[in-house]
């Protein structure tokens, strides 16, 4: 059926495909015609002068070159000499040094086992320990002594070419296939004609078992294997492992030291690096690994180059923050490409091994991940092959780091291979995912209160304290950049870096770290952000005015204070004028103190109610302290009941601690052990011993003045208001406690007791300034029938306010 209009019309295709051949056609002939113009007038001299020029750059490069092979000569970084011929002979070390522990060790172990393994990573010097210990046992074997490279040419031999290559040397027969069984046949005619002979067969470069497997067991009689490789042969059976590490400080010196005399004269006379302290630090920042150290000796001797300043080059390299360009001097150049183990590794491996080096303590998987931008199974991949060379190790909580050696080798290879962008953009994501989940556990810090004095049963990922307590030396390293790095934070760090600042400052205040509390508040107050955007400022002015005012200095706090009103927007002055306030409150300057306090509650938003608590709570506290009262109980009980419609149970304890000394003052002494009795029920789930120690004080001055005949148990109070208490530094809270522990002591007939108490009391009142205290506490000790009105004229502890951090 064909469609309407279409009847006799054939397909359009071919008609179309002719037009456009027909079109092509002329339109290449037009483009040939106007090149051949080109070429013919402008293209053909540039080409022959850009051909001769090029010709004449490679004769003077090339002649260069061969001139500076012939003034420097080869560098002495192999392991040992290769052998002359093709036959596996044994070859001698080149400058081998140091490594005599571990060489009498595998002799010994030589001496009695059929099969050694000296095994350590790559370019560790395992294969210049093996064959010295072969030379120094030539005598031993008589029949000879075979040295086979099983990775020659850089690319590792199979089972087959291993046998193949010993069968040509021994006269049998090898094998015909890869298979199995053809393996096996070749082994066991290679063992017939060992069995009886006192032969070493040194396999070098062993980078996996399957090399060597047809080989073992070897021949039960004379015959020895000895291997030279990597972790993998560990789990080989029938063989004896010898495991060896990077050199000491002392034989890496001496690597370099005899690398340098080898070398040609210096123009200069030069050091000896035995005897100059730079070579032991330029060692270390080389990891001590002995290809690379031998290099850097030798072209440090040639080149005349100061010990000094190839340390300086190197650590210029290494701690120069990540965003700060450096130029890359030679002897860093050098060390990162005669890093043979570090090139072996996979480009992913390589890429994930730089990366870590930006974190400066251990990091669990999410962290790594985050870095990386990986996915989490190719992540733990990497980390696999990375932990098996031994270039990470783990660490407690499913943590892993760069080892302490190899930190420095890592930091000169991103510095060589990742361009500043790049590190810009891994040091971003770093603290973007450090930040986002230091606040996510923050947020639970005010719902779990204090750290508690027992091991957390939440698992770690739910516990902010374990949390904090495991990465408490990454985030602290993160964010206490080093000194002048502050200042030159790359613009997409710095917003992460903050929030990272604000979680981690929120987690001091709880656990009372005020010292690192502190350095990071400086910290950053000494970044360009902080004067760009007074905000920032004045969250820190804030946040050393609350650390203040909790090492009971209200002076300091209060200067802080009221810088950060100064800097903060309208939003956060509320919180900075209520602190402020409550600094105020401690220097006895009350209307200034409620004066701050209502515009802090004026400033705040409605939906802060949590905020608006803390204002009526410090409000209370205020006007209890002005003696209005009335005012004091509104202003508490409403703090009270929007803490308990919040959850809030830390803040409802702190406004029933107060309302203890309302009621007591005006002899409603029904509901103020009431409210005392509820504080204490709150504390029991609230973990915060300087808050209870005030619900305690409060709750024994109220039995005393309310209920004499109840001395005893106002004295239990106090006391355990005091045992809390003394934990820490001297308060005035510790020396009203221990004025009322006095009166307790006094009212149950013991007054040798009760003038103990009040002595330490007026001695605390002293060190902290607490003028009322200690005139009460003399007033008891001068002349005992005044104990009771001197404690009516005393008030209780009324600091149970926490300002916000």
């Amino acid at each position: 059926m064909t469609r309407p209009g279409g009847a006799g019309r054939g397909p359009r295709w071919p008609v179309l495909i002719a037009v456009g051949t027909l079109v092509s056609g002329v339109l290449g002939n037009l483009a040939s015609n106007l090149l051949s113009e080109l070429a013919a007038s402008v293209l053909g001299p540039a080409s022959i002068a850009l051909a001769v020029s090029g010709a004449a750059g490679f004769v003077v490069f090339e002649m260069r070159r061969r001139r500076a092979v012939r003034e420097t000569g080869p560098e002495p970084t192999d392991v040992v000499t290769a052998p002359v011929t093709d036959v596996p002979t044994l070859p001698y070390p080149a400058g081998f040094t140091g490594r005599d522990e571990h060489v009498q060790t595998v002799l010994g172990l030589l001496a009695h086992e059929h099969a050694v393994a000296v095994l350590g990573r790559r370019a560790v010097g395992t294969s210049a320990c093996a064959v010295q210990v072969a030379n120094l046992c030539r005598d031993d074997y008589p029949d000879g002594q075979y040295h086979l490279d099983l990775r020659r040419g850089g690319r590792p031999r199979t089972a087959r070419q291993a046998l193949t290559a010993l069968a040509g040397v021994l006269g049998t027969a090898p094998p015909a296939s890869g298979r199995p069984d053809a393996l096996a046949a070749a082994a066991a005619a290679l063992r017939r004609r060992l069995d009886g002979r006192k032969i070493l067969l040194v396999l070098d470069n062993v980078d996996s078992p399957e090399q060597v497997r047809p080989l073992l067991p070897p021949t039960a009689r004379t015959c020895r294997l000895l291997f030279a490789g990597g972790p993998a042969l560990s789990g080989l059976s029938g063989v004896v492992a010898h495991w060896i590490a990077e050199p000491g400080p002392d034989e890496a010196v001496e690597l370099f030291a005899a690398a340098g005399s080898a070398a040609p004269a210096a123009r200069a006379r030069r050091a000896d690096p035995r005897t100059d302290p730079a070579v032991r630090d330029i060692v270390d920042l080389c990891g001590r690994q002995p290809r690379t150290i031998r290099a850097l000796g030798y072209r440090t001797a040639q080149h005349g180059w100061r010990h000094s300043d190839v340390l300086d080059a190197l650590r210029r390299a290494v701690h120069t923050p990540p965003h700060q360009r450096v130029a890359v001097s030679p002897a860093a150049q050098l060390v990162t490409e005669r890093d043979i183990a570090y090139r072996a590794l996979t480009r992913e491996a390589r890429r994930l091994y730089r990366l870590m080096s930006l974190t400066p303590a251990p990091v669990d998987r999410p962290t790594i991940t985050a870095l990386a931008a990986r996915h989490p199974d190719r992540v733990t991949a990497l980390l696999d092959q990375l932990a098996a060379a031994a270039f990470v190790v783990g660490a407690p909580g499913d943590r892993y780091e760069i080892r302490p050696l190899l930190a420095a080798n890592a930091r000169l290879h991103l510095r060589a291979a990742e361009p500043s962008r790049t590190r810009v953009a891994a040091q971003a994501r770093l603290t973007r995912h450090l930040a986002r989940r230091a606040e996510r556990h923050a947020a639970n810090l005010a719902v779990l209160g204090s750290p508690p004095d027992r091991e957390w049963s939440l698992p770690l990922d739910d516990d902010p304290y374990g949390w904090f307590d495991l990465h408490q030396e990454l985030l602290l390293a993160v964010v206490r950049v080093p000194a002048g790095a502050a200042e030159t934070l790359p613009r997409r760090v710095r917003r992460w870096w903050f929030r990272l600042a604000v979680a981690l400052c929120g987690w001091l205040a709880h656990v009372e770290r005020l010292d690192e509390w502190e350095q990071v508040c400086r910290t950053v107050l000494a970044t360009p952000t902080a004067d760009d955007r007074p905000e920032i400022a004045g969250w820190a002015h804030n946040e050393l005015g609350v650390l203040r005012r909790r090492r009971h200095d209200p002076q300091g706090a209060a200067a802080a204070l009221t810088l950060a009103v100064a800097e903060r927007g309208r939003r956060g002055t509320a919180q900075a004028r209520m602190n402020l306030g409550l600094a105020l409150l401690d220097l006895g300057q009350l209307d200034d103190a409620v004066e701050h306090l209502e515009l802090s509650r004026r400033h705040r938003s409605s939906a802060d109610r949590a905020g608006h608590a803390l204002t009526d709570l410090g409000l209370g506290a205020a006007q209890l302290a002005r003696g209005e009262l009335d005012t004091a109980h509104h202003h508490l009980v409403r703090a009270a009941n929007t803490f308990r419609s919040v959850g809030d149970a830390r803040g409802y304890a702190a406004a029933l601690t107060n309302l203890v000394l309302v009621h007591a003052t005006l002899g409603e002494h029904l509901d103020a052990a009431q409210a005392w009795r509820a504080a204490l029920r709150e504390y029991e789930s609230v973990n915060d011993p300087t808050s209870r120690a005030a619900a305690l004080l409060n709750a024994g001055a109220t039995l005393l003045t309310s209920a004499p005949g109840q001395a005893r148990a106002a004295y239990e109070l106090l006391a355990e208001s005091r045992r809390l208490r003394e934990a820490g530094r001297p308060t005035p809270g510790l020396a009203r406690t221990l004025l009322y522990l006095g009166d307790a002591a006094d009212s149950l007939g013991d007054r040798a007791e009760a003038r103990r108490h009040w002595v330490d009391a007026a001695s605390v009142a002293e060190e902290v300034h607490d003028e009322p205290v200690l005139a009460a506490a003399d007033t008891r000790l001068d002349d005992s029938d005044a104990v009771r009105d001197a404690s009516d004229a005393v008030p209780g502890d009324s600091d149970a306010v926490f300002g916000d951090t």
